[in-house]
């Protein structure tokens, strides 16, 4: 049975910046976020805005890689276009 990885983007709500990463657990890694993650902390609160099921971990870090480019965030920027302008 294959082991999922999940690419995940978040939104902060103080600074309009994203944080992407992966996890085997997105549900956990949410919560981890609420002040325990040092590099967003400060920019709570945040958002799941989009994730990403990949097969294994190895797809997952190439796929998070890809989307921290600016082509990744363009690609995002696209994709969600109508949910980041209301």
């Amino acid at each position: 049975m294959a082991t999922y990885c999940y690419v995940y983007v978040l939104r902060s709500l103080k600074d309009g910046q994203f944080y992407v990463g992966l996890t085997r657990d997105l549900r956990a890694r949410l919560q981890s976020h609420k002040g325990l993650v040092r590099s967003t902390k400060h920019r709570m609160p945040l958002e799941l805005i989009y994730w990403e099921g990949c097969w294994n971990e190895r797809d997952a870090a190439q796929r998070e890689k890809d989307l921290k480019t600016a082509w990744g965030k363009r690609y995002l920027k696209g994709r969600l276009r109508r949910y980041l302008t209301g």
